[in-house]
């Protein structure tokens, strides 16, 4: 009974220091333009600015977890938003439209 017991205490030990706390997300302030979007995967090639100390100036494809995000775009729009990053994974989030692509002309 007392190996049982030591042998439970020591797994649950292990359990504890093995588990890995995630770290929050970093949050970046974007500035782009969308080039294309994908709905089958929501996701948005985008044009950007230098994003903080994360990423240089580039185009690049980002996921777009908020269905109501990613419907207010459209190919041409200038967005600001936030990019969410974590140790492993990225997405963009708190898009604002702030310029609307240009219509087709008349």
């Amino acid at each position: 009974m007392r190996y049982k017991t030591c042998f439970v205490i020591l797994l649950c030990t292990l359990a504890l220091f093995s588990c890995k706390k995630s770290s929050p997300a970093r949050q970046y302030a974007m500035h782009g333009q969308i080039l294309a979007l994908s709905p089958q995967d929501h996701m948005a090639t985008i044009k950007h600015e230098k994003i903080g100390d994360w990423m240089e100036a580039m185009t690049m494809e980002y996921p777009i977890k908020n269905e109501a995000d990613f419907k207010k775009l459209a190919v041409g729009d200038r967005i600001d938003a936030t990019v969410f990053v974590n140790d492993s994974s990225y997405y963009v989030g708190n898009i604002q439209v702030v310029g609307k692509a240009a219509g087709p002309a008349k």
